[in-house]
């Protein structure tokens, strides 16, 4: 079933760069920023605009390889063919670039693009059981705190801080309410849908505007559910985890759909990831905000329990047959985390999980539909 309200995030992406020009040309400072660890609440207290930078498409990865080397993770040359060849709009924009080290691939990879565009780089302790890890994040959240009023000229006070977190822990409530109303079964909403709100998110410069839309593109779904108007799929419920699937990687996906699989959600960096957590809004801002970013579960810290733990509860809650972990080439710390991910659902949910290691190209595309094939007749 195709929404009216998805009409706004069909061309989300391409209109918020005309939009981001247009901020910039009157005088609006721009941020550019990569990952669900990135602190953008900073940004926007500023008065700037932050923006996600373009990182998840196979084009531009043979412009990187003439600098990075070839047996690369795809996310890591994507991102950088795309700002070097001057092909990103929103990295053509930005004033600088929030960084961050989530890997040893993106932190070497950082400093080549710095040639280009200036950028604080946030260090991320990827060890999640050491006292000092609260301490050392709110250390690096105030070192990007001055840097930020130091670049724009301006302050960042708790009280605008708190204004902005309010702003956006509604912003990921609702996100978190749209994406629940796939617990339905059939799922109403398709997972490139919720792939063009989610991802479409770190790209729009009209916050109220987005907002707007996606309260509409809520009640229309309700509507529907409420009249029964919904297709009904019979393939079985799959939850999609592992790297990061961004607009034009949707290949894992689709193929997933095509098979005539129900994916409900994303628990990826790329899906939910980031709006699980609200950020605390009865204590210091600043704090809160470290204590937000410091607790994502991704698989560059280490032990990575949190991911296992809301992945199996997001099983239960979904109504879920299936896992499928889509890993990266090259991207390890996903890869190893796949076979440890496996073991915990399989004891403690009793649900299967399919690994599928890929890249950005099409040449595994057939290999691909077999493993998913089989997996579904598993199912």
């Amino acid at each position: 079933m195709e929404f009216k309200a998805m009409e706004y995030f069909d061309s989300l992406i391409p209109k918020s760069g005309a939009m981001l020009k247009e901020e910039k040309e009157r005088g609006r400072n721009v941020v550019g920023y990569y990952c669900v660890f990135s602190p953008i609440e900073l940004i926007e207290a500023a008065g700037a605009i932050p923006v996600g930078l373009c990182a998840t498409k196979q084009e531009p990865i043979m412009e990187a390889e003439k600098v990075l080397p070839r047996n690369l993770c795809p996310l890591i040359k994507s991102s950088y063919g795309f700002a070097v060849s001057g092909k990103c709009p929103f990295f053509n924009l930005s004033d600088f670039v929030m960084a961050e080290t989530t890997c040893d691939g993106k932190k070497k990879m950082y400093e080549l693009m710095q040639r280009d565009k200036p950028m604080i780089v946030l260090d991320i302790p990827n060890t999640t059981n050491l006292e000092w890890r609260k301490e050392h994040w709110l250390r690096e959240v105030m070192r990007t705190k001055a840097y930020i009023e130091e670049r724009i000229g301006t302050e960042i006070t708790s009280e605008k801080l708190s204004e902005v977190i309010a702003m956006y822990n509604r912003e990921r409530k609702l996100l978190m309410e749209l994406v629940s109303l796939n617990k339905n079964n059939p799922a109403p909403l398709p997972a490139t849908d919720l792939l063009k709100v989610l991802w479409g998110r770190n790209f729009q410069v009209d916050r109220e505007g987005f907002e707007a839309n996606v309260k509409e593109l809520i009640q229309e779904v309700k509507a529907a559910l409420d009249k029964g108007t919904i297709d009904k799929p019979k393939g079985p419920r799959i939850l999609v985890t592992g790297s990061p699937t961004g607009i034009g990687q949707e290949k894992v996906m689709d193929i997933l759909e095509e098979a005539g699989a129900q994916i409900v959600l994303q628990e990826s960096c790329s899906g939910i990831k980031g709006y699980i957590d609200l950020v605390d809004e009865t204590i210091d801002p600043f704090e809160a905000v470290a204590q937000k970013y410091m607790d994502i579960p991704c698989s560059c810290s280490s032990p990575n329990d949190r991911r296992f733990e809301i992945t199996g509860r997001l099983v239960d809650e979904y109504q879920v047959d299936g896992v499928v972990d889509i890993t990266l080439q090259a991207c390890h710390t996903y890869n190893i985390e796949s076979y440890s991910l496996k073991e915990y659902l399989k004891e403690h949910h009793k649900t299967p999980l399919l690994q599928v290691e890929t890249d950005y190209s099409e040449s595994d595309v057939q290999q691909i539909k077999l493993r998913v094939d089989a997996f579904l007749e598993l199912l």
